[in-house]
């Protein structure tokens, strides 16, 4: 892969265990900046807008309406890497739901490559799967509350807040991305915090600790936005 840049030349790479995006796939690969001083990066024609310093990532970043809420990390809890797991059984099954399916999707391209008919039956059941998760999704917004907008990436989230959070603080993000009601509990650090003209509060943060499927499936997430954004500029 290649990207051009104002200035000086930059070479851009998948990182490690990634694979190359292309066109019919929903899974990019995560482009690294090899140098980090220039001052305008694009990877596939798409505008990376969310920098990571420390690990030279830009994220291409989307705007989104998901439900939301988040609570506060402290002590060990805040500083720890594991899993985080919700209260909610609802949740956690919707999380898991999504998840399997992620995993399984290998699976599901080699059958497909042996028994057609086989793979087709089987991805009927995963829609079917899919409808429970929908609805088990709406149980779950009437306890998250109205969807609020956020700007979303890779990389982390920010959103609006009516009360300040205080900068370097450690949060547990629990949202649910639809239409596919992808459900995620995810640990994010408070990056920035400031007053808006209206009251609010702009919440920055980054994502601490994700598992690679935890990545993947906000990448895939994201990449089915911004082709849904396609067409409809389109009609």
């Amino acid at each position: 892969m290649s990207g051009r840049v104002r200035g000086k030349r930059n070479v851009l790479v998948a990182g490690p265990g990634e694979r190359p995006y292309t066109q019919n796939q929903y899974e990019p690969a995560t482009c690294r900046i090899v140098n980090e001083f220039s001052d305008h990066h694009r990877c596939h024609g798409f505008a990376m807008s969310t920098y990571d310093v420390d690990d030279r990532r830009e994220y291409y970043r989307i705007e989104d309406t998901i439900a939301l809420e988040f609570t506060l990390l402290s002590g060990a809890a805040a500083h720890s890497s594991d899993v985080l797991h919700d209260a909610s059984p609802l949740f956690n099954l919707l999380s898991d739901l999504h998840l399997m399916d992620f995993e399984s999707q290998h699976l599901l391209r080699h059958i497909s490559e042996r028994d057609r008919t086989l793979a087709n039956y089987l991805k009927v059941i995963n829609k079917r799967i899919d409808l429970l998760g929908q609805a088990v999704a709406q149980s779950l917004l009437r306890d998250i509350g109205l969807p609020r907008k956020v700007s979303l990436s890779e990389g982390g989230i920010s959103f609006n807040n009516a009360q300040p959070v205080p900068e370097y603080s450690h949060l547990a993000i629990k949202m649910v991305l639809m239409p596919q009601a992808l459900g995620l509990l995810l640990r994010a650090r408070v990056v920035h915090c400031s007053q808006r003209a209206d009251g609010q509060y702009e919440i920055g943060t980054e994502f601490e600790a994700l598992t690679d499927s935890q990545r993947q499936l906000l990448a895939r997430h994201i990449l089915q936005r911004q082709a849904l954004e396609r067409r409809q500029a389109r009609e």
